[in-house]
């Protein structure tokens, strides 16, 4: 299949390429010679790939912290005002745990959210920063951006399971069947969604665009 006629031999221009920056506040574009946006006064910094170093700081903070968070007691549960004992259980355990009490719902939340959704955050970072400003078609590009603003969606309901442990810990002022208290996990998974919000957050979706070709590659 081949290239629409015209569009073949026409330059990818990007914004770095034509010596623009955007603005994060406002989005609108300066050149790179200036160094405030005039319209909200913030900071203009073009993109750099240097500053993956700080991305990969905080992933690798938020790796270290996320290893506790599944070796410690993610809860700690008292059934029948302690007739039937007190148990501590890690995230995976606190899972299988509700379910054994029948909460098939709020362990599927606390699965997705303590396991499924860190790891992917973790892994989606990871390959954005390994591939970001490296040669790329324009589709390529485009499927990066999709993996960095997924990656930017779920980071706002990463810490859905420890506000479900809070809200199981508040069932011990109202004396239900079941007792649960936060375990020292829930401080380091915490410290983790923070650490790898931060990651993506340091991750300039600029650079994405930076291993553009000079122009498109022909299809065969």
């Amino acid at each position: 299949m081949s290239a629409p006629a015209g569009q073949s031999d026409a330059p990818v221009l990007t914004a770095h390429r034509a010596g623009l920056s955007g603005c994060h506040r406002c989005g609108r574009v300066w050149p790179q010679d200036q160094a405030r946006c005039h319209r909200c006064g913030a900071h203009l910094v073009a993109p750099d790939r240097r500053g993956l170093q700080k991305v990969w700081a905080w992933w690798l903070a938020g790796l270290i912290a996320y290893i506790p968070a599944n070796v410690f007691p993610m809860m700690s549960t008292q059934t029948f005002a302690g007739l039937a004992g007190n148990s501590e259980a890690t995230i995976l355990g606190g899972v299988v745990e509700l379910m054994h009490y029948g909460n098939y719902d709020i362990a599927l939340i606390v699965f997705v959210a303590s396991v499924i959704v860190p790891v992917g955050k973790f892994l989606a970072i990871a390959w954005l920063a390994v591939v970001a400003g490296r040669p790329a078609s324009v589709d390529q590009a485009h499927s990066r951006l999709k993996v960095y603003e997924v990656v930017e969606f779920i980071g706002r309901w990463s810490m859905i399971d420890v506000f479900v442990v809070a809200i199981l810990s508040a069932l011990v002022q109202l004396g239900f069947v079941a007792s649960i208290r936060p375990g020292p996990a829930a401080v380091s998974f915490a410290l983790s969604v923070a650490f790898t919000m931060l990651s993506a957050q340091s991750f300039d979706a600029r650079l994405i665009w930076r291993g553009l070709p000079l122009r498109p590659r022909r299809e065969p």
